[in-house]
């Protein structure tokens, strides 16, 4: 086979494979993954924070989840942020620092 119709297959075929890998991952597997991610990062955060709340970014990076744990401080008035961070391939959280309204730049209610 000619060189050039060697590279128009092989382009031809990378054109049609291409737009399945967007799809690698279900709707069912990233809704699962948000569920666990929102979980694991409240359990975390319940040491610290009073009833709190999770707000999970939809998809991540490549390798984390990531989400915003946010509540009233345990024996404390005001209200706390802490990111977290899921690591995808073992399944464990990590939290950061005590963040306020005000390092946020929130309006302070």
């Amino acid at each position: 086979m000619p060189f050039h119709h060697r590279s128009a297959l092989l382009a031809l075929i990378a054109a049609t494979l291409t737009p399945g890998a967007a799809f690698a991952s279900s709707d069912e597997a990233w809704e699962a993954m948000r569920a666990d991610v929102s979980a694991k990062c409240i359990q975390a955060a319940a040491g610290s924070i009073e009833a709190p709340a999770a707000v999970v970014d939809p998809f991540g990076s490549e390798s984390f989840g990531l989400a915003l744990v946010s509540g009233k401080p345990k024996g404390a008035d005001g209200k706390i942020s802490q990111i977290c961070v899921y690591n995808k391939q073992t399944k464990t959280v990590e939290l950061g620092g005590e963040l306020t309204d005000e390092m946020l730049g929130a309006p302070v209610k």
